[in-house]
Parts: C-alpha cells; structure tokens; sequence
C-alpha cells in the first residue's frame, strides 16, 4: 500500500475526522452548547424578569389610579368643605353688619329724638326769654318782679305744647 492509494487516504481522512471530531467535541461543542445553555437560560430569566416587571407596573398603575382617584375625592371634601365654610362666613358676616346696622338706627333714633327734645326745650326757653323781654315792654311796669313774670311765661308755654 502506497501513501496515495484511495484505501489509505480515506484511512487517513477518517483517522483526521475522527481525531478532528474528538477534539472538537471536547474543546469546542461542549463549551459552545454550555454557552447556549447559558444564553438560554439568561434569555428565560429576563423573560421572567420582564413578566414580573409588567405585572409590577400594572400594580403600581393601578395604585397611581387608586392614589389619584383618592387625592380627588379629598380635594373634592375641601373644596366642598370650603364652599361651606365661605357661605356660613358670609351669613354670619351679613348677620353680624345687620345686628350693627339695626343697633346702629336704634342708637342714631335715639340721638335724634333726644337732640330733637334738647332743641324743642331750647326754643322754649328762647320763646320763653323772648317772650318775656316781649311782653316786659309790653305790659311795662305791671309785673313788678322778673322771677315773677318767668314763672307766668314758662306756665303759659307749657299749656301751649310745642311739637
């Protein structure tokens, strides 16, 4: 047998494949195929990662829509609670200027009826002193004493009753 006989190439050849097979079986598919495994499994992980990701932030959604849902419902209380508070404010304050205004007229009626009576008694006595100097030089000498001719005044003017 001769080097290149067809037997001893494919001899050879198969020799080389198999030694070449081993080889890459040891050294190059188990590290290839234990790297897919692991790509694999990384793959998996993330996908289930992903998956409790979603369903984390569908709850957090659905908190945020609970939470917002909530903040209205409480600024909708305030804002009610304030509308109550400025309308029982505003009927209190209309209360409050009308109990002054009324007290207010009722003190201002009275001023005016007792500055009305000062001022009627004021004319009285001005009429009464006029009067007097009136009927003084009027009458002249009948009435011989000034406390005398007062008194008759201030009794004639009483009986007149000025309004």
């Amino acid at each position: 047998m001769s080097l290149t006989s067809p037997e001893t190439l494919v001899f050879w050849m198969t020799l080389f494949f198999l030694i070449f097979a081993y080889l890459l079986t040891k050294m190059g598919w188990k590290p290839i195929l234990n790297a897919v495994k692991e790509r694999e499994k990384s793959i998996e992980q993330a996908v289930l990662e992903a998956e409790k990701v979603r369903e984390e932030m569908a709850k957090l959604k659905a908190d945020n829509e609970k939470l917002l849902k909530q903040a209205r419902e409480e600024r909708e209380n305030i804002l009610k609670e304030a509308r109550e508070l400025k309308n029982k404010i505003l009927a209190e304050a209309k209360t409050e200027a009308e109990k002054m205004r009324n007290e207010e007229l009722a003190k201002t009626k009275k001023l005016i009826a007792a500055e009305r009576e000062a001022a009627v008694k004021d004319i009285q006595n001005q009429v009464a002193e006029i009067s007097l100097e009136i009927a003084e030089k009027v009458i002249g000498e009948q009435f011989s004493d000034k406390a005398k001719q007062i008194a008759y005044i201030k009794k004639n003017l009483s009986e007149l009753k000025l309004n």
